[in-house]
């Protein structure tokens, strides 16, 4: 069961530091809701179709899955670092969007695909590792989003800027492995 729950956390941080980034540069309060529940159910499924898929989906992935959530990665982070050098404080907050919340979800949780081919070799059931891995990835990327709102709120919306050099950042560790 342990394993279960310390690879739920493994895959669980990625999503964590793009909700506090993401809270960094936006005010809009239904991300702390949003981005959970999206995280949550991609982790979630993703590790279900490893789980089910094994090895075929690894196999066409293989080579690409770290390249897809860099791009989507570096495209996002470079928008909000574009935001916060343009931010004032009359600025509206930033607004999100379906297509945004499907890219973050997606770069988030490629791994987990890969890491559910592995959920057969744990001493739990898989069902109950996908849902440690759905649960405890929403419950890290709502306290990362209230974390990433608190320094916001005391340091301003320049911190945009930090936000998406973090999320640059988690790219270039994703491919430099």
């Amino acid at each position: 069961m342990w394993e279960a729950v310390a690879l739920a956390f493994a895959l669980a941080m990625d999503a964590t530091a793009v909700s506090a980034a993401r809270a960094l540069g936006a005010e809009n309060r239904r991300e702390v809701v949003v981005l959970p529940i999206v995280f949550g159910a991609f982790q979630a499924g993703m590790a279900a179709l490893g789980w089910l898929g094994g090895h075929a989906i690894q196999r066409y992935l293989a080579g690409y899955d770290v390249w897809i959530a860099f791009v989507l990665l570096v495209a996002i982070g470079l928008k909000m670092i574009w935001d916060g050098v343009r931010a004032s404080h009359d600025d509206p907050p930033a607004k999100g969007s379906a297509m945004l919340y499907l890219g973050l979800g997606i770069a988030t949780s490629i791994d987990a695909a890969a890491a559910g081919v592995t959920l057969p070799l744990l001493d739990v059931a898989p069902w109950i590792a996908i849902a440690l891995i759905g649960v405890i990835t929403a419950a890290c990327s709502a306290l990362g989003h209230l974390a990433g709102r608190a320094l916001a709120e005391k340091f301003g919306k320049r911190l945009a800027i930090v936000g998406g050099v973090v999320l640059i950042g988690i790219a270039i560790r994703m491919v430099l492995g």
